[in-house]
């Protein structure tokens, strides 16, 4: 097998000190989403949610402005939903019209897919809390996964900030 065919992955777990139905919100809901999406410093002017299996929901994250300002929209299609259980979709990095976007088009790093599989699973802990992990497959890099992971972690940073005080 050769090294270049080898991917890697985003791989993180959470607790969140909130009930199942606030974490599963977060993801469903477009004012939830709109609070969240995007790492620390950017924003999410619009959230597009068709949260059902076979929808696909238009988001955009708002670059702020000492980073330019401009407006990275993606789509997530969602290939399996199993009520405050599972969550699968397709990521992809488009224009505001859902075109599909060649990453590195739009000063996306290098190794990131054009298409990035998420799974999401959560499961209850107790009344008052709840794990969520997040895979993301396919990076053909170490450097593009690990900057996907830091934008992620910063999106949960945010959502574990809007689910617990729900």
């Amino acid at each position: 097998m050769m090294g270049n065919d080898q991917t890697h992955n985003v791989v993180i777990r959470r607790v969140f000190e909130a009930p199942i139905e606030q974490v599963w919100k977060a993801w469903s809901d477009p004012d939830d989403v709109m609070k969240w999406w995007g790492p620390t410093g950017f924003s999410c002017p619009l959230a597009i949610m068709d949260f059902r299996e076979g929808g696909t929901s238009l988001v955009c994250m708002q670059a702020p402005q000492e980073f330019g300002g401009q407006n990275f929209y993606n789509t997530w299609t969602y290939t399996k939903i199993e009520p405050q259980k599972r969550i699968e979709f397709i990521h992809r990095f488009t224009d505001q019209d859902s075109r599909v976007l060649d990453p590195a088009q739009i000063g996306i790093p290098l190794g990131v897919p054009r298409e990035v599989r998420h799974v999401i699973t959560f499961n209850v802990l107790d009344d008052n809390r709840t794990e969520m992990n997040v895979t993301e497959y396919g990076y053909a890099s170490e450097q593009a996964r690990d900057l996907s992971q830091l934008g992620m972690e910063q999106c949960l940073d945010k959502m574990a900030g809007i689910v617990s005080n729900a």
